[in-house]
């Protein structure tokens, strides 16, 4: 799989797609080949920003964070991430048994590892100080993942029906963007935790 194709199958159901069908990649191998080096890049940016420009991106959190949290933080936005994809990739899973299609565990992650490439990819923005910058990019990535969704359900979970596979892919639209907010609250409520016990010893 290719950055370069992503442009393609934001608006194509064969452009791109048809590639990585081809190749089948193994969820292990999209584990370590894609998905954990893109959710390096959130908290990398995320520190980056702090480091260079604190407040200027988030101004709710001044005073800056530590070294020390700013690592926490770091490494429990990575796992959560990691955790969700396979979550995700579970939910594609049951949706599409829920309509009487298994698509194996495999195609479910691939499709569950694509969609938020462009969300992650979005938290290379923070390299500019503007918190409207970064809202407007994020609003683009959204859009983006729901756009890869659209037309990745049919190739990657061989759905042939055309109306189930619009009904599958708002499901996972829906549940997509509830994991995502999931995400952030459990990253936050976790650091919140860690800094707690941090700031005890």
């Amino acid at each position: 799989m290719s950055l370069t194709h992503f442009p393609a199958m934001l608006i194509s159901e064969t452009e791109g797609w048809s590639d990585i069908q081809r190749s089948h990649p193994q969820a292990r191998s999209l584990l370590f080949g894609v998905v954990m080096p893109l959710s390096i890049i959130p908290p990398a940016m995320y520190a980056f920003a702090e480091r260079v420009y604190p407040g200027a991106v988030f101004p709710l959190s001044m005073p800056a964070m530590t070294g020390g949290e700013l690592l926490a933080s770091g490494i429990v936005l990575f796992a959560v991430q990691l955790a969700m994809v396979s979550f995700m990739a579970m939910l594609i899973q049951r949706m599409a048994i829920g309509q009487d299609h298994d698509p194996g565990y495999d195609n479910a992650y691939t499709l569950a590892a694509i969609a938020p490439v462009p969300l992650w990819l979005s938290s290379l923005a923070l390299l500019v100080p503007s918190l409207t910058v970064n809202l407007l990019i994020v609003a683009a990535a959204w859009l983006a993942s729901a756009a890869l969704i659209r037309h990745g359900v049919r190739p990657m979970l061989k759905v042939n029906d055309a109306r189930k596979a619009h009904y599958i892919a708002n499901l996972v639209t829906a549940a997509g963007v509830m994991a995502w907010f999931a995400l952030m609250i459990i990253a936050t409520a976790l650091l919140s935790v860690l800094l707690g016990l941090s700031a005890m010893f």
